[in-house]
């Protein structure tokens, strides 16, 4: 060490004490590579300390006191003219105590690394388990409000839902047809349809009225139904509403109104989550409506699956489907 070599061959006149019934001794005092050396006048070894392993008795007091570590009753006395000597002892002591480990400062580090990787975890594990939590604890009757609430948030952006005595029963024949508890349709902001909680789908008036054939609407009704599935649409307010909003539903029982406002501002435009085209020909398959009419309108690849699909019956009649052409123009 640095330390050790700096001081090797320092010497300095002290009194050697090596019980406490034994008069002290003149010495000679020199600093070895690792060790203290005491010698008499003739030069004749008479003990060594280490270096490692020496204690001042008396901290900043003169004459400077200083033992083996362990054994106060023998003692080494060096004055205040020896301060070369004391400060050479006094920085190889720090030295060495820096040098060794220090259990306390270990396990503190060790407490804060595992109350870290707790934090972490918490912070990673405890918002996604909370909304799940909270969504399986909601009754069917709070969803249904839930998507009453979004839905009139919805329309004050999109316009009121389009609705007439003339469209509304094949609107609901549809619903029928589709499995769904109820449909929506809104005059502008979205080109699609989602899915709210409660179950009500919300789409656009343009898969009406773009597209000559209904299986086209069946086909996104469809995929929305499949992305609610796959993504519970109330879990999808709380992740919106952060953990404020799964903790007040959790307690109350209720949603703030920021977060139903933040959730429809942003669900209208969020990006859609992705469906394979396998699932959603065998979930339209499962109902007896055709994929082909919807895979043509988005512009999916024609496939053997698509090719050789049965003739199925219409998913509306044709009276049925000229009403909804026009259920905005009522």
């Amino acid at each position: 060490m640095t330390a050790f070599s700096k001081y090797q061959r320092l010497e300095a006149a002290g009194l050697w004490r090596p019980a406490p019934d034994d008069q002290r001794r003149e010495v000679i005092v020199s600093v070895g590579e690792a060790t203290l050396t005491f010698t008499d006048f003739n030069d004749r070894p008479l003990t060594h300390w280490s270096l490692a392993a020496i204690d001042r008795l008396n901290p900043g007091e003169m004459p400077a006191i200083y033992c083996p570590s362990g054994d106060p009753d023998e003692t080494l006395e060096l004055n205040a003219d020896q301060s070369e000597m004391i400060d050479a002892i006094e920085r190889l002591r720090r030295a060495i105590d820096r040098a060794r480990p220090q259990p306390g400062r270990l396990r503190v580090v060790i407490v804060l690394l595992v109350l870290a990787a707790v934090i972490a975890g918490l912070v990673l594990w405890l918002p996604g388990a909370l909304r799940q939590h909270t969504t399986a604890m909601v009754p069917a009757s709070y969803r249904l409000d839930v998507g009453e609430a979004l839905l009139d948030r919805i329309t004050r952006v999109a316009g009121r839902p389009c609705t007439s005595t003339y469209s509304a029963p094949a609107l609901a024949r549809l619903a029928r047809r589709m499995e769904v508890a109820r449909l929506v349709v809104l005059p502008s902001g979205l080109d699609d349809a989602l899915e709210l909680p409660g179950g009500i789908i919300v789409m656009s008036r343009s898969l009406f009225e773009k597209w000559q054939d209904p299986a086209v609407a069946a086909g996104f009704i469809e995929l929305a139904k499949l992305r609610g599935q796959a993504h519970d649409p109330l879990e999808e307010v709380l992740v919106t509403g952060g953990i404020a909003a799964s903790f007040r539903l959790l307690t109350t029982g209720q949603l703030s109104r920021n977060a139903l406002d933040r959730h429809a501002e942003h669900v209208l435009v969020a990006p859609r989550a992705p469906v394979p085209d396998e699932t959603l020909h065998a979930a339209l398959a499962r109902n007896d409506i055709p994929f082909a009419p919807y895979a043509m309108a988005v512009g999916l690849p024609a496939s053997d699956a698509t090719a050789d699909e049965p003739d199925l019956a219409p998913v509306l009649t044709d009276a049925d489907w000229v009403r909804l052409q026009g259920i905005c123009a009522d």
